[in-house]
């Protein structure tokens, strides 16, 4: 009988996972609202199903029987994943997994029970009296339970706080925000993968941003330009704030910072793969390891397999904000076309602002030969 998975999802990160699970002859259910996307067209089966809608979505579920409930690179839709596949006894994180880890003040709240690397941080609600807080400035405000980069901003005084406040609370589910210590350093995403509470390693990307006030992800980079004793810190960290949150099943996607001193502050971890196309190319790129393929074989219940299917190359990917963001990829496209591996669908230039990282116009993906090579022609500096 012919193996089904489960997709929550429809947009083109989701993409990647249904054609690999189409390659395996597994038939693709994905649930997604109707939006146009692209996986409405490329999956098997689509249910116009909000990812939020996990009640709706167990339902019809129930009715597929699938072997495995599966998605990648958003935090929203791990929510249902987890809730969906333990009602119907497939491999899942637990629901008080998805609890600590899609939540930032449950899980600063785990990290720090359990002497886990992180900011300072403060939590406010609707009813909080600001005025009241004692905060040494400059601060980051975010709320509790979104990513994208969606309501972050870095501020300097009270009345910058507010306003920042007042944004996050408004983009916020449960209507919550943290006001977090700034810690200051280079920035990096750790991805591993996990089964039966081990954890692997897989991967360390160097992450660059538009900066202050609202830190969205420019372009992605592995390897990451990172000392051994740095890698090695990060591996011995990592999988403790992993267990802390009680991840055992399937990707997660770890960022932090590292500071002059070699000092590690950990942001946040999700229990997904890491979005951006980190998880779901970068990683087969630089590290041969099928990333995508391995989560699907945790989520039908197959034994993990950690072997490099492809040869090493360095990866990266540059996402598209403007006119120069676009000439550099055309400039590519004409002088080198040999280093592109894949490119979105490319929106036009300047049709809107770009507040978070849902607004950016595309992006496209180099598999290079050195760091070097990749630096030079992105145009990201050597520093």
């Amino acid at each position: 009988m012919k193996r089904k998975l489960i997709i929550i999802g429809a947009n083109d990160f989701q993409n990647q996972l249904i054609i690999k699970a189409k390659e395996r002859n597994i038939e693709t259910h994905v649930f997604a609202w109707k939006d146009g996307d692209i996986g409405e067209y490329t999956a098997d089966k689509f249910y116009p199903i909000s990812i939020i809608e996990k009640e709706k979505i167990l339902e019809v579920a129930r009715k597929i029987k699938p072997n495995g409930v599966i998605s990648i690179a958003s935090d929203l839709a791990t929510i249902t994943v987890n809730y969906v596949a333990n009602a119907l006894n497939l491999v899942a994180n637990s629901n008080e997994c998805t609890f600590v880890s899609t939540n930032k003040f449950e899980m600063r709240k785990a990290f720090e029970e359990n002497k886990i690397p992180c900011p300072k941080f403060i939590h406010v609600t609707e009813n909080t009296s600001l005025d009241e807080l004692n905060i040494d400035y400059p601060v980051i405000v975010k709320p509790t339970d979104r990513s994208g980069s969606r309501g972050i901003n870095k501020v300097y005084c009270t009345e910058e706080m507010k306003i920042a406040v007042k944004e996050a609370i408004e983009v916020s589910f449960n209507k919550e925000a943290l006001i977090e210590e700034y810690v200051e350093g280079r920035e990096f995403s750790i991805e591993y993968i996990s089964q039966n509470g081990r954890h692997n390693f897989l991967a360390i990307t160097e992450k660059f941003t538009t900066g202050q006030p609202h830190f969205i992800e420019t372009a992605h980079m592995q390897p990451a330009r990172i000392t051994k004793e740095q890698e090695e810190k990060i591996k011995e960290i990592i999988p403790k704030a992993l267990t802390a949150l009680k991840i055992e099943n399937g990707a997660s996607h770890s960022e932090l910072k590292i500071d002059e001193n070699n000092i590690i502050n950990i942001i946040e971890i999700g229990g997904r793969m890491g979005g951006d196309c980190i998880g779901s190319d970068l990683v087969q790129i630089s590290t041969g390891y099928d990333f995508v393929n391995m989560v699907i074989d945790i989520a039908i219940g197959e034994k993990l397999k950690l072997v490099k299917t492809s040869e090493l190359r360095v990866a990266a990917v540059k996402f598209i904000f403007n006119e120069e963001d676009y000439n550099i990829y055309k400039n590519i496209k004409q002088n080198h076309s040999d280093k592109i591996y894949r490119v979105s669908e490319i929106d036009q230039i300047g049709s809107r602002e770009v507040t978070d990282s849902s607004t950016r116009f595309g992006y496209f993906i180099l598999s290079c030969d050195t760091v070097k090579e990749v630096l030079e022609l992105l145009k990201l500096g050597m520093e």
